[in-house]
């Protein structure tokens, strides 16, 4: 990046004056003293452009020139330079205070005073260079001290994502070895909220939040959780124990995604005409983000093969959902996961599961016998 007095001699400069000789002078007094980047124009009008293009370090500015004067190119200037610290160094051979004053007002930081003098011409604008030096250093410091706290907060964010998603399977691998049950939900929760018109920031919670939303499983007993057939009412109470289970687990809602998978933990079994469980909430009153759940969630299941059931057909499932819609689903969510249902699908076949009969070591070994073919 080179020294204090290397970055002060390399500034972009431009000298603004109508009078050739005055422009000329200044030149050569910014050459003497090795000053690289210098450019001039003699026509105000052209300063906007210029600054634009070059994004100068240093303007000298005549006040009395035709076309504009030197007050109104500060006006234009200041229309475009919102954020930064440009130092106009006005030059002039009024010394009335009201022009002194309206200069200061539109962006003036100093003044030089024709006729010019070398040495109080040298010095004034290092001055004003060292200023606006620092304010750059002050502004590199902001933005790397900004980059490390984004990245830190991104790291603590991916380790927060990755332990709710493998708390999520973990919940999921109770009965289902590969739990890409939770990875297929999710995304379904996630397409489903962009097609309802929640927010992209919204529906990427859904897909991260949703994968708890059957952590209290690991509560359940296997002989209940795994059982082929019905329950026995004693069993169902206590298959239904999961939900407040996960609710309990994911009590600590200290940020809003948090909150959604509590929510969600909490309200994926309620159904739309009130006769689910455990509140026993029905309609609109069930949250959003508990209605995408429980479609999500079904349709998945049903077509999804579990050690006590064989994977449902897809039509077979979309009927369900039809046959369901007003009841145990939100009618309008129903609607739109049909229309989604192709990229549910992609989704789908994108994670699959272990294949019929096939062990989860099988399947591994299958895998790298594929791969190293």
């Amino acid at each position: 990046m080179g020294t204090v007095d290397d970055q002060i001699l390399s500034s972009r400069i431009l000298i603004v004056d109508d009078e050739p000789a005055n422009v000329m002078l200044l030149e050569e007094v910014l050459a003497s003293q090795d000053y690289t980047n210098v450019w001039s124009t003699q026509d105000p009008r052209e300063v906007k452009a210029l600054q634009l293009e070059h994004d100068f370090d240093l303007i000298m500015l005549d006040i009395r020139m035709p076309h504009m004067n030197g007050i109104e190119v500060m006006q234009e200037l200041g229309n475009i330079i919102k954020d930064d610290y440009l130092p106009i160094l006005v030059l002039t051979a009024q010394t009335d205070t009201e022009t002194r004053l309206n200069a200061l007002v539109n962006g003036a930081k100093d003044f030089l005073t024709k006729p010019f003098q070398q040495a109080e011409v040298l010095q004034r604008i290092r001055n004003m260079l060292e200023v606006r030096q620092y304010y750059n250093m002050k502004n590199r410091y902001a933005e790397t001290l900004e980059r490390d706290v984004q990245a830190r907060t991104q790291e603590l964010q991916n380790t927060r994502l990755q332990i709710i998603h493998y708390l999520g399977r973990a919940g999921e691998y109770r009965d289902n070895e590969t739990g890409n049950h939770v990875i297929r939900m999710s995304k379904s929760c996630q397409l489903l909220g962009q097609s309802v018109g929640l927010s992209d920031d919204v529906s990427e919670m859904l897909l991260y939040a949703s994968p708890m939303h059957d952590v209290g499983k690991i509560g359940i007993p296997d002989a209940i959780l795994l059982k082929p057939g019905n329950f026995e009412p004693n069993e169902w109470e206590i298959m239904k124990s999961h939900v407040e289970i996960g609710a309990d687990i994911l009590s600590t809602r200290d940020s809003p995604l948090m909150e959604m998978a509590y929510s969600i933990a909490l309200s994926h079994h309620e159904k739309w005409d009130g006769s689910g469980y455990p509140q026993n909430i029905s309609g609109a009153d069930i949250p959003i983000e508990g209605r995408i759940a429980a479609i999500a969630d079904v349709f998945d299941a049903l077509t999804s093969e579990r050690p006590y059931k064989k994977a449902w057909p897809v039509d077979r499932a979309v009927d369900l959902l039809k046959k369901e819609s007003g009841a145990h689903f939100d009618p309008e969510l129903v609607e739109k996961f049909l229309e989604k249902l192709p990229q549910v699908l992609e989704v789908r076949d994108q994670y699959t599961d272990v294949a019929e009969g096939q062990s989860r070591l099988e399947a591994l070994n299958a895998k790298l016998v594929q791969a190293a073919s």
